[in-house]
């Protein structure tokens, strides 16, 4: 699912906006809103400065990309856990090796014209 904004949905929005406000107090609530935006935005550019201050030399030698939370995938971090080597999987490594899914799987063999699998535990 795709919640980009489009120029359409910019439109669509700014149209409502006019209808609900009035264009009497519609560019008093724009500049709010640009305020609002400058705020933002300085406030996460100190946040930014402090950490580095903070931090110290050592906020330039951080990975950022390695802290990112959408790159974790919780079957390595199990499998890790349950061996006693680490396994050296990259998403890359996972991406190159897809595995099938029971239905596929179940779909493939059907017509390749073999029985599909059956198992006995789970019925």
């Amino acid at each position: 699912m795709s919640w980009g904004l489009t120029f359409e949905k910019l439109l669509l929005i700014g149209l409502i906006a006019v209808i609900l406000i009035g264009p009497d107090r519609l560019p008093g609530y724009a500049a709010q809103f640009g305020r609002l935006i400058r705020s933002l935005r300085d406030m996460a550019s100190g946040a930014k400065e402090r950490m580095r201050e903070e931090m110290g030399p050592d906020y330039d030698d951080v990975d950022w990309k390695k802290l990112d939370p959408r790159q974790y995938d919780p079957r390595r971090i199990i499998r890790e856990a349950l061996v006693d080597e680490p396994v050296a999987a990259t998403t890359a490594t996972v991406a190159a090796a897809p595995r099938e899914s029971a239905y596929a799987q179940r779909q493939r063999l059907i017509r390749e014209g073999r029985p599909a699998p059956f198992d006995s535990e789970a019925t």
